[in-house]
């Protein structure tokens, strides 16, 4: 596995937020938006033009969708709604779910019961003439991921939207830290369809960010569409407006070379990838103290 120095994440995390977009030594193409309001707009206004380009032509729209980030349901439904935009040929594969230690689905009431916060705000604000159909909706759970495995590879996927976490992971693809089964490049970028135990990073950077670092209500398993699976679209688009647990990921996704430490860098394989952050996000605070001694 390729390592990553403290000098080289030193020298990637000091480059000024305003010197990302167009910097000489992009991995990976980069926009900056001011915030999340605007990031909203843009997903929403990206989103809808590429299902309308696809009705024109009387085809189906494809696409893998992620619940979050939450700044561009509104305004996708907005759009929808008033430029009566059909959905009606939109199939929808959903990138991931949480599970409780069982690996059952959560209550859909639950914060982070994935489907239940698509169902409330990326379904139910939508006319129902123009609505998704419930058979084109792809969810993610122990009992359909071969179901949603033979869908998703029975044509090809348009695109992807997205996030990443606090290791760079695309859907729930996390860095693998078990200490008795690591694998390599090869292997991430093969994986697929899985249901896993979530890392301890990723259960207290959701708890921090969700319930006052109580992680004792954070879901300790996860169902997810693998690497293979998310990068197989034509266009991957991935987003984010969380600040500062999502800064270190980006500027190893922008700078630092392919590794399974943090899954986001295979991004740079994609022939059509872009990735989008606000600049709470595109901040660093390394960048911001050129005072700081790190002993690098």
């Amino acid at each position: 596995m390729t390592t990553i120095t403290p000098r080289e994440l030193y020298e990637w995390c000091k480059i000024p937020y305003y010197e990302l977009e167009g910097h000489p030594r992009l991995k990976v193409p980069f926009r900056l938006c001011k915030d999340s309001a605007e990031m909203g707009q843009l997903m929403a206004r990206e989103l809808v033009d590429e299902i309308k380009a696809h009705n024109a032509r009387g085809e189906v729209t494809r696409a893998i969708i992620p619940c979050g980030p939450s700044c561009w349901y509104r305004p996708f439904t907005e759009l929808v709604n008033r430029e009566r935009v059909s959905l009606r040929n939109l199939i929808v594969f959903h990138m991931d779910e949480c599970l409780d230690w069982q690996g059952r689905e959560l209550p859909r009431r639950h914060p982070y019961s994935f489907r239940g916060e698509m169902e409330r705000l990326f379904y139910d604000p939508v006319d129902p003439e123009l609505a998704v159909p419930e058979e084109n909706r792809n969810w993610l759970t122990p009992a359909t991921m071969e179901q949603v495995r033979e869908r998703i590879w029975s044509a090809p996927i348009d695109i992807t939207y997205g996030g990443w976490g606090q290791d760079g992971h695309i859907a729930y693809n996390q860095a693998r830290r078990h200490p008795y089964s690591h694998i390599t490049l090869e292997e991430l970028r093969n994986s697929s369809i899985r249901i896993q135990e979530n890392n301890w990073d990723t259960i207290l950077a959701l708890a921090q960010r969700t319930f006052g670092s109580a992680y004792q209500f954070v879901p300790p398993m996860s169902i997810t569409l693998g690497i293979k699976e998310c990068l197989a679209a034509k266009k991957v688009r991935l987003f984010s407006d969380t600040g500062a647990w999502k800064q270190t990921a980006l500027r190893v996704a922008l700078f630092g070379p392919v590794t399974p430490e943090y899954p986001i860098t295979l991004l740079q394989e994609h022939p059509d990838a872009l990735i989008t952050a606000t600049i709470e996000t595109a901040r660093h605070p390394i960048s911001e103290h050129p005072e700081w001694d790190l002993g690098v």
